[in-house]
């Protein structure tokens, strides 16, 4: 009984906010209280809830400390170069800002931190989605699926976990997969590429180098202007003869004439918050805080908390305008903590309840005796919909030992079963209940239903494509 009321909570939630008839936070704390009576366990209800909330409370801090320390990095200036960079590899064309995006949150994410990967990556891509009027669940999708393709990294969290479970080295889980896991990136980068040649196709938006006669000078002088956008106006659905116009930063116009565009402003080069004097500065200590947040010298909110703090205090010495940086990133210090706070209840009653364990089990349980020897392809295929019904402690440390324990006794070494169950990481990061989507569709101004809507069946496909790539490499 546990097990189908499981799946019911998560299929209703999931449901429901796709379909819009929730908001996400109303749907995280709702759903699971009523399922926690249907259980039986409602006086239990509030022991869950603070065991979630105390379990998710230091990721709660991180975020809330880290928007504010990258909040404040955007405002002075810090990654201004970083985008201008793009701008003029992008040269506004859709199909190279999608790919200029997985690009983007591939090389960020070495950092191991999920979060800031995506803080960062919406800094920098959001005004040129915004501007081209481009989907932005294209940039939400592919910035967590490149994320989660980057996220099996050593220190990035599951590999550890699958070491540790089955005390293996992770030098040899992820070495060895490194070549599948470059497939499943390489494969990202095809999917950005077929995306943004979509989004091209849908705005009718013409690169400056097919602009016909003259196109050749407009190329050369979109690139020494990395703030010009070429917008087709008039365009329908897919109608590339559209007539083309440049638009500048400097405008203040979007892409329909007279409509202003206040999303646009983080590249103003003459905003009162840049700070030019300190930027090496604000590069050493940012270059300093992912160091030791790499190192573990210190525990990441923590990190987040002193960086923050310093950040304010060297940019902004007077206090009005510290408490006038700090209101202007409030909307996403609550939207992302009161997210984070909302998921802690959903956890703390489906593992509160046993109904995670439950599911765990009838899971393998299913598993025909006859794939006893392909226990790691099951464990493969299982890692998609495990690592997104439920956090990787709970699949590395309470399902991953069952599978390799059955794997075992079929010939499979725990080590082939530990690289395959990282196969389902790339789904896994727009998972309901890790908090770093949360920042990922917050900072997008996205719905996450509609999120969860585009990117499942793409992320399922670059998780097979991985599992496919490891199996012809022979990793599992």
């Amino acid at each position: 009984m546990l097990t189908i009321l499981g799946f019911a909570m998560i299929a209703t939630f999931l449901v429901l906010i796709m379909l819009k008839k929730m908001s996400p936070i109303a749907a995280l704390v709702l759903i699971p209280a009523l399922f926690c009576v249907f259980v039986g366990k409602g006086a239990r209800l509030g022991d869950y809830v603070i065991d979630g909330v105390s379990s998710l409370a230091p990721t709660a801090a991180m975020l809330m400390f880290a928007i504010v320390y990258f909040g404040v990095m955007i405002d002075v200036g810090l990654f201004d170069p970083i985008v201008r960079g793009i701008l003029r590899f992008c040269k506004a064309d859709p199909m190279r800002i999608v790919v200029g995006t997985a690009v983007l949150a591939a090389i960020v994410s070495l950092d191991g931190d999920g979060s800031t990967t995506f803080m960062i990556t919406v800094s920098a891509m959001y005004p040129l989605y915004k501007r081209l009027r481009m989907s932005l669940v294209v940039m939400t999708g592919v910035a967590a699926m490149a994320n989660g393709v980057m996220n099996t990294l050593p220190w990035g969290g599951p590999t550890a976990r699958a070491a540790t479970a089955l005390d293996l080295d992770a030098g040899d889980i992820f070495v060895p997969m490194i070549p599948a896991l470059l497939v499943g990136l390489l494969g990202v980068f095809v999917l950005s590429y077929v995306l943004g040649l979509r989004e091209r196709r849908r705005l009718g938006v013409l690169t400056l180098e097919q602009d016909g006669a003259g196109g050749e000078a407009d190329a050369e002088a979109g690139a020494n202007e990395p703030e010009t956008v070429l917008a087709g106006v008039g365009a329908g659905e897919g109608n590339g003869s559209a007539r083309s116009t440049l638009t500048t930063g400097d405008s203040g116009a979007g892409p329909d004439a007279g409509e202003p565009d206040d999303d646009f402003q983080g590249l103003d080069p003459h905003r009162a918050t840049l700070r030019p004097g300190l930027y090496w500065f604000n590069a050493l200590l940012t270059v300093t805080l992912l160091t030791a947040m790499i190192m573990e010298w210190l525990p990441i909110p923590v990190l987040f908390l002193l960086g923050a703090a310093l950040a304010l205090t060297v940019n902004f010495p007077h206090i009005p305008d510290q408490k006038a940086r700090i209101a202007a990133h409030a909307d996403n210090v609550l939207n992302v903590s009161g997210m984070v706070f909302a998921a802690a209840v959903f956890t703390g009653v489906l593992q509160g309840t046993g109904m995670v364990d439950h599911m765990a089990t009838w899971l393998v349980d299913t598993i025909p005796d006859g794939m006893g020897p392909h226990m790691a392809i099951v464990t493969g295929l299982l890692s998609l919909p495990l690592t997104y019904f439920m956090s990787n402690d709970g699949f590395y440390f309470g399902v991953l030992p069952v599978l390799a324990e059955a794997g075992a006794a079929h010939g499979v070494s725990p080590v082939e079963m530990a690289r395959a169950s990282l196969v389902g990481q790339p789904l896994h990061m727009s998972s309901p209940l890790v908090p770093a989507v949360y920042v990922l569709v917050g900072m997008a101004k996205v719905e996450f239903g509609d999120h969860t809507r585009f990117v499942v069946k793409w992320a399922a496909l670059t998780c097979l494509l991985i599992l496919a790539a490891g199996l012809l490499f022979g990793i599992v």
